[in-house]
């Protein structure tokens, strides 16, 4: 394959090796060393999946496998969106601390609420459509721990079960977006290389 592909470390990463196995990539080397970044014998590059679309959109790499939360947070970037891989599921969900819901009591009094996340503009665009004032707090770390210590009263973040969420004391109110794996092009490289890339999607189709 004359293509270079950028792959997320992480949560999507064995998803996205066992589908470029299916493609006819060999893996082994990427699997067996956590280390390297760059296997440019097989045309892979590894990242923060945060990074895949800046790495595409910028021509350093041809195809990149991102989820869809990345995409729908970094809108403005020029990339295409090819397909669904359909793995990596999670959702995209606002929560509050059990009981009556803090946020919307926020809301009644204050008429703006404090919101914890990972995801700032999609959050705001959330808010933003749905008619409510949102003042929100970027965090890098645990956002469970921002509405534990009363920094905010609500996140919006992934989640895949649910489990953190509840063992913090946390439940969900609302679902934003189902959020899976997805394949994403260089819409330069979608031009010059259309038909490798034609034939990665047609072997992406028929080995989902």
């Amino acid at each position: 394959m004359s293509l270079t592909i950028a792959v997320p470390r992480g949560a999507l990463f064995e998803g996205s090796l066992d589908l470029l196995d299916r493609l006819g990539v060999e893996t082994g080397e990427v699997r067996s060393n956590d280390r390297k970044l760059l296997f440019a014998g097989v045309g892979l590059i590894t990242m923060r999946p945060s990074d895949v679309p800046t790495y595409v959109e910028a021509g350093a790499a041809d195809l990149g496998i991102t989820g869809k939360d990345v995409l729908m947070e970094q809108r403005e970037r020029d990339v295409y969106e090819l397909c669904d891989l359909g793995f990596g599921a999670c959702r995209m969900v606002v929560a509050t601390v059990d009981g009556p819901d803090p946020a919307t009591e926020a809301l009644r009094r204050l008429g703006v609420m404090r919101v914890a996340t990972k995801y700032p503009r999609l959050a705001a665009r959330h808010f933003e459509g749905t008619g409510r004032q949102a003042e929100i707090v970027e965090v890098k770390g645990s956002v469970e721990l921002a509405p534990l210590t009363g920094l905010v009263e609500a996140i919006v973040d992934l989640t895949a079960t649910g489990t953190t969420l509840r063992e913090n004391g946390l439940v969900i109110r609302e679902e934003i977006a189902v959020c899976t794996a997805r394949l994403i092009a260089n819409p330069v490289a979608h031009k010059l290389k259309a038909r490798e890339i034609d034939d990665v999607l047609e072997r992406v189709r028929s080995a989902a």
